[in-house]
Formats: C-alpha cells, sequence, structure tokens
C-alpha cells in the first residue's frame, strides 16, 4: 500500500559543527511510497530527495508524472523528502526568528541535520539512495563523500562538486547585494530589503534555463515568465537567502570524490547554471561506479508546457529497477 505522509517534528536540540547548539529544532518532512521491512522491522527500500533552491523549478519533479505513469516505483520505494536545515518549514533564520543572528551553518551541518531526524524519526540502517537536483546535490555528494557506506546509490541532476568560477562570482554578487541593504539589521520590514530580493531573483532567472531555451521565446512570453518568478521571489526570506548562498558559497568536495562508495548516477540537461565539462567530467573521473550521462536533446527549460521528460524519466526507472533487483 502507497502510504503518504506530511508532518512536523521538533529535535530536541541540534549542534552545529562549530559548536552553537539550538534547541527544540523544527523539522518539515513528508513521505510518500511504500515501506519495506527486513526480519528486524529496519526499512531497506528508503530514498531521500534533496530539491533545487526553488523546488517548484525542478527537472526531478516535473518528470514525477512520467515516471508514476510508466512504472510501480512507488511501491517498491520508500521516499522521504526532509526540509533542510535554513529552509522555512524546517529550521532557518526565519522560522525561528533569529534572523541575521541565526548560526552560520555549512552543508556538512544540512547533512547532519537530517542524519539526526533520520536517527530518531525513522528505522533505517542504510538508506537505498539519495536523489539530488541543482544545489540540493551538493548535500547529497556532501553525505556521500563524508558518510560512504551509509547508501547504496546516488542520483543526481545538474549539479556541480564545487562552487567555483561563474556560480562563485554569481554568489559573491547576491552577497554583495544583501550587504547594500542599510537596515539588514533590523528585524522590521524594508522596502530595501524587498529591492534586493528583486535583484537577486533576477540574477536567478537568468540562469534558469539555457540560452537556448531563452531564444526560443519572445520578450512578451519573457516578461511574462519574468514577472511569475519574480512574484515566487518576493516570498523568500532574505536572511534565509543570505545564509543558505554563504553556505553553498563554501561547498567543495572536489578532493573527496574519491570516497564515493555508492553506485552513482549523475545527468547533465542543457541548463545554464551547470556546465557538462566542467562541472560533469569530475565525477566521471573520480567517482568509482559512475555513469555520466549528457541530455543533449529537450529539457532545456522548466517554462514550456510541452516539454518532454521522457528521457530523465526512463533514466530514473532504469536505474532504480536495476539497483531494486541486486
Amino acid at each position: 500500500m502507497i502510504m503518504n505522509e506530511h508532518g512536523f517534528c521538533k529535535m530536541d536540540s541540534f549542534e552545529f559543527q562549530y559548536g552553537r547548539v539550538l534547541n527544540d529544532v523544527e523539522v518539515e518532512y513528508a513521505t510518500y511510497g511504500t515501506p519495506i521491512y527486513d526480519d528486524e522491522g529496519y526499512i531497506v527500500n528508503a530514498v531521500l530527495f534533496f530539491s533545487t533552491f526553488k523546488g517548484t523549478y525542478s527537472f526531478l519533479s516535473n518528470s514525477q508524472e512520467y515516471i508514476n505513469s510508466n512504472s510501480d516505483l512507488l511501491s517498491k520505494l520508500y521516499c522521504i523528502d526532509i526540509r533542510s536545515l535554513g529552509t522555512p518549514g524546517s529550521c532557518s533564520p526565519s522560522t525561528t526568528g533569529l534572523n541575521y543572528d541565526f548560526p552560520n551553518y555549512t552543508c556538512l551541518d544540512a547533512v547532519n541535520f537530517k542524519r539526526q531526524f533520520i536517527a530518531e524519526k525513522f528505522k533505517i540502517k542504510k538508506i537505498k539512495g539519495l536523489i539530488g537536483e541543482g544545489i540540493g546535490g551538493f548535500q547529497v555528494l556532501t553525505w556521500a563523500c563524508e558518510y560512504p557506506d551509509e547508501m547504496d546509490c546516488i542520483f543526481l541532476v545538474n549539479t556541480a562538486a564545487k562552487t567555483s568560477g561563474y556560480r562563485f562570482i554569481l554568489g559573491k554578487t547576491f552577497e554583495h547585494i544583501i550587504d547594500s541593504v542599510e537596515d539588514l539589521y533590523s528585524d522590521e520590514y524594508s522596502i530595501s530589503k524587498n529591492k534586493a530580493l528583486i535583484a537577486i531573483n533576477s540574477l536567478l532567472f537568468a540562469h534558469s534555463a539555457s540560452k537556448k531555451a531563452f531564444s526560443k521565446l519572445d520578450n512578451n512570453q519573457i516578461h511574462a515568465i519574468f514577472d511569475d518568478f519574480l512574484d515566487e521571489g518576493l516570498f523568500v526570506d532574505i536572511y534565509d537567502f543570505k545564509f543558505r548562498n554563504e553556505c553553498d558559497l563554501q561547498f567543495d568536495v572536489i578532493d573527496k570524490l574519491h570516497k564515493i562508495k555508492a553506485k552513482s548516477l549523475f545527468v547533465a540537461t542543457n541548463k545554464n547554471y551547470f556546465d557538462y565539462d566542467l562541472d560533469l567530467m569530475p565525477f566521471k573521473d573520480c567517482v568509482k561506479d559512475s555513469v555520466t550521462l549528457i541530455q543533449d536533446q529537450g529539457l532545456e527549460s522548466y517554462f514550456f508546457e510541452n516539454e518532454d521528460y521522457s528521457y530523465l524519466g526512463d533514466e530514473v526507472i532504469s536505474f532504480f529497477e536495476q539497483l531494486l533487483k541486486e
């Protein structure tokens, strides 16, 4: 039977890498699929999903309908989605009210946050798989490098093993925009904070799809999509974005990729923010049991209603069907 659950839990406390502790830590989570148990009562088919920063813009999410229609994976996998540390719903600058006084955190903190929650909430010895897209893949890679024996596989779409080059420049630009807000260290709402978010989301939009994808839209279409994107972005809290951006700027596991033991599949589509050669090739060269795929046809934009997600959906289905046979 497919079970769906959405809820909130509290962990008594969580300790960050540099030693600061927060108490009564809120965690939002959702589950779907069918848990399968071994003779000792442990769940053996758990899969964790790590979303993009703006989860509504996701190739994996958009391909979900295709996957469900063309496979019975939900009867074989138990999917767990945990809101990340620093993200509204779970413990974050905005939800705690700490705002600018929230602890600085790293990708490893975000991973340990989820590991602690799983240990307290679920009975799982080993995770079947970690699935991540975009910057959600940063946590997947951190987990696979730091705790390589805790999962059977990782599946990644449009991600990288470090923040460098153009992404680093973009992150530093976000940092300068936020630092330019004169009343940043005031808890009151302000127009300047709102304008900073508009500037940040304008830059995010420019890198949300490939140049080829944008070239297929006329200016009126771009304007309409652009406005919708900005409107959604105004619901992001500036402090939540600030700390997440600082976390991502520090991300770098290039020198740890060789530690990954999990069977790995890395897929690149036509995205502007991630580069085929610079971002995908390190996985091929450094991760022993890995397959890298470049999808150079279609899957160019989240904004095309008639986008064909069969390629990515088929890769997900094939990958997990094979894994379940092993």
